[in-house]
């Protein structure tokens, strides 16, 4: 059950009750796609760097190690061992993202392993018991994700079929959800909504699936090749047709700009990789821009990454130490810029949270990305 506790302007601050706890909304998800963090960051880890939600990835946990020895171990949850919120993208992205390796029909989609070259088929019904298995907090709907710039034929063909895949993948999670043995039979199912850059049909599709009283909506299809501008644009004309009374959720997306950006025209959920792969190459984030510890200059740099950062690198090390370490491609390198750049989300989604409850939103966007210098 979604509650919306304020709104200044379109941007929203919420709670997101759930069979895990309950999700503060706006919120950003780390994404641990083969459940784990990239970078050796535990579970423990996400704890202390105050982390909501975690995601993982439908089609990359099918394929390895297998969503039933995931189920044979109790569920994503237990084999993690992380008790909050999870949620599961469909693998409908991963899928699309394989274009010479797939082929797109009304039951679903033909294609094969990234790993081992076998051919699999997954489609709506598929897609929900993978994740059924995964008992995943919320699960998500298999879609097509089209290109922004395919042609509109091309896209409103492919709207269509999303909308029927979705009521398929409806039909079968409430038939999970019903069976004994289901692990999670509280699983939560999210639409998502497509249309590339094409507003009315965006707007179109949006109307449609709101009519189909999901436990939440997704933008999909928007960071994938788009300008800023144009995925703003989208937002600004599609969310207002998304029920307001149910978490907004814009996949994969993005910096710290796109998320202010995004929050001010209402959305509520967040994920990117960004952070993470960032912080593997030493790319990091901080309230004064970005910084790149393979700089010379940081060489003989004892301060921590960010003064008055309650982070575990900031806490105890010096920006020459982790330089170091990463030039020496020592593991805990990795792992301390990771650790940072998503500590750094966790707490800018607190502090959205804040000037929301406050009502200084507007204020504290403008202020934020003033020193970032736009992230």
């Amino acid at each position: 059950m979604y509650r919306l506790l304020k709104q200044e302007g379109r941007a929203k601050r919420g709670e997101f009750h759930t069979t895990h706890g309950v999700i503060q909304t706006p919120v950003f998800m780390n994404v641990g796609t083969a459940a784990a963090i990239k970078g050796a960051v535990s579970t423990e880890d996400l704890e202390r760097i105050k982390t909501q939600v975690e995601l993982s990835n439908t089609y990359h946990l099918h394929v390895r190690p297998g969503d039933e020895i995931v189920k044979k171990m109790g569920g994503l949850h237990r084999f993690m061992s992380w008790d909050k919120p999870i949620l599961t993208d469909s693998g409908g992205f991963q899928v699309f993202s394989l274009a010479s390796l797939r082929k797109i029909k009304e039951e679903g989609v033909y294609f094969h392993s990234h790993v081992d070259g076998r051919k699999i088929f997954m489609g709506p019904e598929e897609s929900m018991r993978i994740q059924s298995n995964l008992a995943s907090t919320i699960a998500m709907a298999f879609d097509e994700c089209p290109s922004s710039r395919a042609d509109r034929d091309y896209v409103q063909a492919s709207v269509d079929r999303t909308t029927r895949w979705l009521g398929r993948c409806q039909k079968e999670m409430n038939r999970l959800n019903g069976l004994e043995d289901t692990i999670n039979p509280r699983q939560m199912l999210f639409a998502i909504n497509q249309g590339a850059v094409f507003a009315d049909i965006r707007i179109e599709h949006a109307k449609r699936i709101a009519e189909m009283e999901l436990d939440g909506y997704a933008i999909g299809g928007l960071a994938v090749g788009e300008s800023h501008e144009e995925m703003y644009y989208i937002l600004e004309e599609t969310v207002p047709h998304l029920p307001a009374d149910k978490p907004t959720y814009l996949m994969g997306v993005g910096t710290p700009a796109n998320i202010l950006e995004g929050v001010e025209r209402g959305v509520d959920f967040f994920d990117c990789v960004y952070p993470s792969r960032n912080g593997r190459h030493g790319h990091l984030y901080t309230n004064y821009g970005k910084i790149n510890l393979f700089n010379a200059k940081y060489e003989t740099d004892g301060r921590p990454i960010e003064e008055g950062c309650g982070c575990p690198a900031c806490r105890r090390y010096s920006r020459a130490y982790i330089r170091h370490l990463l030039k020496a491609k020592e593991m805990l390198g990795m792992r301390l810029c990771v650790l940072h750049n998503l500590y750094f989300y966790n707490t800018m989604m607190e502090e959205i949270r804040d000037a929301l409850d406050q009502g200084r939103f507007a204020a504290y966007k403008k202020d934020k990305l003033e020193k970032m210098g736009a992230l």
